[in-house]
């Protein structure tokens, strides 16, 4: 049997930020999937907001994410089909609200007042990595998760895009769990994981 993480042990306090780094394979993206609750473990358990993520069932955590997670992708995840307004009111109306304001107010501490109406396809990536976060952050949750949030966009993009996200991670103070290949992104958060092989490897 393929093992891909092993005897994985860590806590994250809340409103921290904490960076998985690793080279590819490693694990990352798993561990990730794991901590959100979007993959089960052989064996193991993640404690969140002080519940068994693993003793719900699908239906449970799929619950829990929508109350207490948001998530950042690299490809964006943006239903093409709907406005920025629109996929960013997509947490709000899974919920079961169906005031569009908390979602236009998003969309203006992002910089993207003036495009609330514009499909994923007529916005440029750093624009769409912005709904993104904006989708993400709308719900106010206590932990966001991004898997390679600036993997897709130009250095000085993803500059902007890092500094919008520890801009919103501190003021809201959420707890930011990221995944990346980058140093200087890793740098920015207060802690920094290392898997190798599936296994977490001591701090330095």
């Amino acid at each position: 049997m393929l093992t891909i993480l092993d005897n994985i042990h860590f806590t994250v306090s809340p409103g921290d930020s904490v960076a998985i780094t690793g080279p590819s394979g490693s694990g990352k993206s798993t561990l990730l999937g794991l901590l959100a609750g979007l993959d089960t473990p052989t064996s193991g358990d993640v404690i969140a907001q002080g519940q068994s993520l693993f003793t719900m069932d699908e239906d449970g955590r799929a619950t829990f994410r929508s109350k207490h997670v948001g998530f950042v992708f690299q490809s964006f995840q943006l239903l093409p089909n709907l406005t920025a307004l629109e996929n960013v009111m997509l947490p709000l109306e899974l919920a079961g609200k169906s005031d569009p304001e908390p979602a236009r107010k998003i969309l203006e501490d992002v910089g993207l007042s003036h495009r609330l109406n514009h499909f994923p396809s007529t916005l440029s990536g750093g624009e769409q990595q912005r709904v993104s976060i904006a989708r993400a952050f709308v719900q106010n949750p206590e932990i966001l998760f991004a898997d390679e949030p600036t993997g897709s966009l130009d250095e000085a993009t993803g500059a902007k895009i890092i500094d919008l996200m520890f801009r919103l991670h501190r003021e809201r103070a959420t707890t930011l769990i990221l995944v990346t290949h980058d140093p200087v992104l890793a740098a920015r958060c207060k802690r920094q994981i290392t898997l190798h092989s599936g296994r977490l490897m001591p701090a330095a």
